[in-house]
């Protein structure tokens, strides 16, 4: 644009001169035609020129007149192109000025823009610490995840003796759960629960005997001769002797009773020598009526050919509730029926168990 502008300038520069030089060449002839007429009035007969004078300067005449006449036309047209260059320069300027402005918004905009890339390059370069203080959080990660996925592969790395105890705990309670069932199937009004550990059978409150009471009501004891009789249906498959009837269908993780122990319960009420002889006569009461039902029921014999069906008594001694409430005083009266199962400390001892079990006359693996 300024070179432009500098051109259109020095074009005006050019035609001022030009129109200057052709103004005084028409002064010039204009002056030259008068001294002419001058000449002429002044002339008499005895100046005379020669003809041949007289037709050059007529001739010169001519020529300038038709240059006068040439010049005039071409400063017609130069002054014609002077008002359209005018005009072409004055829209230049528009276009000049017009961009002038548009360049100065467009530096405005770099600015901004400059403005903005600082602003991101510094965003950046926080993002760029933030990714690295999450990369050196991650990679510490990833080290612990490997550390705990180590140390879950050594334990997932089963220890037999671990497999095989969890697998009595499962079976002692899938047994509990099914007498359970049954006797409340027989008797459903019966308040029968499975103690917190899942060991135990627990007939709470005045289930089997009357307040301050240790024997039995008839229908009371209908309850324990059926549970006698579930019992003696269940234990063959998990015991030896000669009622044995293990195999591997009923008893897959080849697991061995102990003992099942009747024990009696009491709550704080009366003395504590009252209370223990109460909890022993019940737990004896109960276990006469059990063997009484099913006599059977003794044969049943533990890995040391010992009866596993037994007796203790706690008196006030292992409550399960509270003795404060009318309501935890009765869950404390009560009678469990505890299961307690073989559980060798070592391999050896399950390969013992195993090897009892599968030496059962009758054996159907």
């Amino acid at each position: 644009m300024r070179a432009q502008a500098r051109r259109v300038s020095h074009e005006e520069e050019e035609e001022s001169a030009f129109v200057s030089m052709t103004d005084m060449t028409v002064g010039f002839l204009f002056i030259i035609m008068i001294l002419l007429a001058f000449f002429a009035s002044q002339m008499r007969d005895s100046d005379t020129v020669s003809r041949s004078v007289f037709e050059k300067v007529l001739a010169e005449r001519d020529i300038w007149r038709e240059r006068a006449e040439t010049r005039a036309e071409r400063i017609s047209q130069l002054e014609e192109q002077v008002s359209q260059l005018e005009k072409e320069r004055d829209e230049l300027k528009l276009q000049r000025d017009d961009l002038q402005e548009k360049l100065r918004l467009a530096h405005e905009k770099i600015d901004e823009q400059d403005a903005k890339i600082a602003d991101l390059k510094a965003h950046i370069a926080e993002l760029e610490q933030l990714i690295k203080k999450l990369k050196t959080q991650l990679s510490e990660k990833e080290q612990k995840i490997q550390e705990l996925q180590k140390r879950l592969e050594e334990l997932e790395a089963a220890d037999p003796l671990e497999v095989y105890l969890a697998q009595v705990a499962q079976t002692r309670r899938e047994v509990l759960v099914r007498l359970k069932d049954a006797i409340q199937l027989d008797f459903p009004t019966l308040q029968v629960e499975l103690s917190e550990e899942s060991d135990a059978l627990r007939f709470q409150g005045e289930g089997l005997f009357a307040s301050g009471r240790s024997a039995f009501t008839s229908d009371k004891r209908r309850i324990v001769e059926k549970l006698a009789q579930r019992l003696d249906q269940v234990l063959p498959c998990y015991t030896i002797g000669e009622k044995s009837k293990f195999n591997t269908t009923c008893n897959p993780g080849f697991v061995m009773i102990e003992a099942v122990q009747i024990e009696g319960h009491t709550d704080i009420t009366g003395s504590d020598r009252r209370n223990r002889e109460l909890s022993t006569n019940r737990a004896n009461n109960t276990f006469f009526a059990m063997t009484n039902a099913a006599p059977t029921v003794m044969e049943h014999r533990n890995l040391k050919a010992q009866p596993v069906l037994s007796v203790a008594a706690y008196g006030p001694d292992r409550p399960v509730a509270t003795n404060e409430t009318p309501a935890g005083r009765a869950t404390n009266r009560r009678i469990d029926l505890r299961f307690i199962m073989v559980t060798p400390q070592r391999l050896e001892g399950i390969e013992t168990i195993r090897a009892a079990l599968e030496g059962l006359s009758g054996d159907e693996q």
